[in-house]
C-alpha cells in the first residue's frame, strides 16, 4: 500500500511538471538562421523601426501561454559597426515601454549564446515595469547578435508575465538556438 501510495504520489508530480498549459515546440526561423522554441503556436509580423539611427525590417514570432507572452525579434543591421550600438538602443526602447521604474530595477548579466558574437551589449535582463493598462509585469529578456555574411544580425527575446517565472524564462531561452 505505502509502495502504492508513492508511486501515484510520484507520477502525480511529474504530471504536474509537465504544464498542458505550456505546449512546447521547435520553430525554425530559416530567414534568421535560429531555431527556437515555443510553448504555443506562434504569429508572426514584420514592421520597419529604427535601430541606432538606421531603419531596419523587424521580424517578430510570438505567443501567449499559461499567462506570459513569449516574443522573438530580428533584424539585419547592415553596417557591423552600429552592433553594439544597436542592442543598446533596442535594450534601451524595450525598458523604457516598461516605466521609469524598470530601468532602476533592471537586473542585467553578460548573455552570449553558442555561435553569437562576444560583445558587452549582449545581456540577460530582469526588469519590473508596468503595462499600458498599468498592471504590474516583469520582462526576462536576451540581446544578442551574430555575423551573417557582411551584415549583423540581431536577436532579442523575452518573456512578458506578472511574476517573474525564472524556470520558464530558462527554458524559453535554453531553446534558441544559432546554427
Amino acid at each position: 500500500m505505502h509502495r502504492t501510495l508513492t508511486w501515484a504520489l510520484a507520477l502525480l508530480l511529474l504530471l504536474a511538471g509537465c504544464s498542458p498549459a505550456l505546449n512546447w515546440r521547435t520553430v525554425p526561423l530559416p530567414e534568421a538562421g535560429l531555431t527556437i522554441t515555443l510553448p504555443c503556436k506562434p504569429d508572426q509580423a514584420t514592421r520597419t523601426v529604427e535601430l541606432a539611427g538606421a531603419p531596419v525590417a523587424l521580424a517578430m514570432v510570438g505567443c501567449d501561454a499559461d499567462g506570459a507572452t513569449f516574443a522573438v525579434s530580428h533584424a539585419a543591421l547592415a553596417d557591423p559597426a552600429q552592433v553594439g550600438a544597436a542592442l543598446t538602443h533596442w535594450r534601451a526602447a524595450v525598458l523604457a515601454r516598461l516605466g521609469p521604474q524598470a530601468v532602476t530595477s533592471a537586473a542585467d548579466t553578460p548573455y552570449t549564446p553558442r555561435g553569437a558574437l562576444p560583445l558587452p551589449q549582449s545581456l540577460r535582463t530582469v526588469a519590473q515595469g508596468q503595462r499600458a493598462d498599468g498592471s504590474a509585469v516583469t520582462a526576462q529578456a536576451v540581446w544578442f547578435a551574430r555575423a551573417a555574411g557582411p551584415e549583423v544580425r540581431l536577436f532579442h527575446a523575452v518573456v512578458y508575465s506578472q511574476k517573474p517565472r525564472p524556470e520558464v524564462a530558462e527554458q524559453f531561452f535554453a531553446g534558441l538556438a544559432l546554427p
